[in-house]
């Protein structure tokens, strides 16, 4: 009897660690796709700006001919 509650209790404790370690995986897999998320925004907020129209020339003051 005694070699089966040693058995349990080491694969109580085994499942707990390996139950930890998931859970720091997953907090550093949310910190990189959370970096990589705000990457992502700056990146499109610079490219989304849009060029101007020129203001003076015959060229690009009604559609943007130099995109």
């Amino acid at each position: 009897m005694d070699s089966a509650v040693n058995s349990a209790v080491g694969t109580s404790l085994g499942l707990e660690q390996a139950q930890t370690a998931q859970q720091a995986q997953m907090q550093v897999l949310k910190e990189a796709l959370e970096s990589q998320k705000d990457q992502v925004s700056a990146l499109m907020e610079s490219a989304g700006a849009e060029p101007e129209l020129a203001d003076e020339g015959n060229l690009g003051t009604q559609i943007n001919a130099y995109a």
